[in-house]
């Protein structure tokens, strides 16, 4: 769900080298996503950019699935794509988070965005080397585009209630939101991937009048929503561990 699919290098999945326009233009567009996220941040205009970190979120959802549906997967591709995911869910987050409320704590706010930035690309690199020997079922640490969704949704949801508060109102709380989210990236924690999902095969009717629900919910307060779903995503992983160390210990008993 979270992380590019286009980077699961399978030995018998993925032996191209070619370039291949289809899925690539879906990156591209995420890349651009998040480079119009910063240059929106430069200019002040926060609520576009955490918009577009959204817009970039969706877009490297889509280019892994329609590289194996059109049977396009190729290691250019794979690189391609996590190189568009160091800007998009790793500086852009940053960037944004830094220019809105952490440029008020000096050194702090500068330091609490690099751990941000740091931890994206450590998570990159550790998923995309690891990706033979870990269980499909779960991510290692927080995927970077819920991190990067975790902190614009925050933005979005602060910009939206700003006769309230304000992003300075809010710098200490945007400072420990950024450290946590890098921290959870780097962290060992396992994460559900939803890739044992099977979208092809048939469901129930009530699925699909849940998820119209769903799109209900969403429309009706798209800050808000987003931010509390990757809230509980994130918060979902410490909960895992939490009952895996409580079994743990009745199973030592």
């Amino acid at each position: 769900m979270f992380e590019p699919d286009l980077n699961t290098r399978k030995p018998m999945e993925i032996r191209r080298r070619g370039i291949y326009i289809l899925p690539n233009l879906f990156t591209t567009a995420a890349l651009f996503a998040g480079f119009y996220a910063i240059v929106q941040a430069m200019n002040g205009l926060f609520e576009s950019s955490a918009v577009a970190i959204f817009v970039a979120m969706i877009l490297d959802g889509l280019d892994g699935r329609v590289a194996r549906l059109t049977h396009t997967q190729s290691e250019f591709g794979a690189e391609y794509d996590s190189l568009s995911d160091m800007v998009s869910f790793g500086v852009a987050p940053s960037l944004v988070i830094y220019e809105w409320a952490l440029k008020g704590l000096g050194k702090l706010g500068w330091f609490a965005a690099f751990i941000y930035c740091a931890g994206t690309a450590l998570r990159l690199a550790r998923f995309n080397t690891n990706i033979e020997i870990i269980d499909k079922r779960y991510f290692q640490g927080l995927p970077s585009p819920a991190a990067a969704a975790l902190v614009a949704g925050f933005v979005w949801v602060v910009l939206d209630n700003n006769q309230v508060v304000t992003g300075q109102d809010m710098r200490w709380v945007a400072c420990a939101l950024t450290v946590f989210a890098g921290v959870s990236m780097v962290s060992n924690l396992r994460f559900y991937s939803f890739k044992d999902i099977n979208l092809r095969k048939s469901v129930p009717f009530i699925v699909i009048f849940l998820f119209a629900l769903f799109f209900i919910v969403v429309s009706s307060y798209p800050p808000g929503v987003l931010f509390l779903i990757f809230l509980g995503y994130t918060l979902s992983g410490y909960v895992l561990w939490v009952l895996e160390r409580y079994r743990e210990k009745r199973v030592s008993k």
